[in-house]
């Protein structure tokens, strides 16, 4: 099994709200959680109680279209609100990913990692010393997961930032996009990923649930062309309806119906002859 490391702040962990997009069910996705392999469900990366849609998702589906058969994994370790100082190498969210990267490494590949953070940042003049750190950050990951060549992928930040809700402070953010899209082109194996077009939820801080879709389909873009995304890409929104449309084999019913019935959906009943009906087919 292929994997992916997830790190960053909040816009990377997601807040889409989960009823504003369908749900992605995929048996060849995989998510780290408590120490095992579990098919992947959003909100995926849990570091609060009000997560939500992110982008990983939407980018473990677009691989598995392009690997047919393979599985791949994904290791959230995005923390909300954290700031570039709290991913310093010898903090703990930096030493929490590394450990849960090696952990995960015993059983994939990990192939590629995937930052979003700098809202925290977009004030107080933090810019002036963020370079520096995120440079820091990923020669010390490469170095301590013995992967010099692993492919980065940064996430840019809204263009909506500035304007309204939560996302009011965050003065300083077109500074923080011109260092991230800096990094990108500087270090090698970076690629940068843009947030043109991309919406917010009402917070004016989060992106909103379809827009995350989007931005990890230009994430895997990205990761899997090797080049920067500058613009959105052309088949968007086709490809989320196409994905919401797409039939589920009889293990990822059985799982979308066993979700509905522990959120309470649907009664015991319900959920008792929908799952003999799915065991009866083909």
């Amino acid at each position: 099994m292929k994997s992916i490391l997830l790190i960053g702040q909040s816009n990377m962990a997601g807040r889409g709200f989960m009823e504003e997009t369908a749900p992605i069910y995929n048996e060849q996705i995989h998510m780290l959680r408590n120490g095992r392999w579990q098919m992947m469900a959003e909100p995926l990366n849990f570091d609060r109680h009000v997560s939500g849609i992110g982008p990983a998702a939407s980018f473990a589906q677009a691989w598995t279209e392009d690997h047919p058969g393979e599985r791949i994994g994904l290791i959230p370790c995005a923390e909300g609100g954290s700031s570039i100082d709290e991913w310093k190498i010898d903090g703990v969210l930096t030493r929490h990913a590394i450990s849960e990267v090696k952990f995960a490494m015993e059983s994939s590949e990990l192939i590629g990692i995937l930052w979003h953070q700098g809202e925290s940042d977009s004030f107080g003049e933090r810019y002036k010393t963020y370079e520096e750190k995120l440079r820091l950050l990923f020669k010390h990951l490469r170095e301590e997961l013995n992967a010099p060549d692993i492919p980065i992928i940064i996430g840019e930040l809204g263009h909506y930032l500035g304007e309204a809700g939560f996302g009011k402070s965050a003065v300083e953010y077109k500074e923080i996009n011109q260092l991230l899209s800096t990094v990108a082109h500087t270090e090698k194996n970076c690629y940068f990923a843009t947030s043109k077009d991309l919406t917010a939820n009402p917070d004016g801080i989060h992106i909103n649930a379809v827009s995350q879709r989007r931005f990890g389909l230009r994430y895997y873009e990205a990761f899997s062309k090797q080049k920067h995304i500058l613009d959105p890409l052309a088949s968007e929104d086709e490809w989320i309806e196409k994905t919401a449309r797409r039939e589920l084999t009889k293990n990822e019913r059985i799982f979308a119906q066993s979700t509905k019935f522990a959120l309470g959906q649907i009664n015991f009943e319900e959920f008792t002859t929908t799952i003999s009906s799915i065991n009866e087919s083909k």
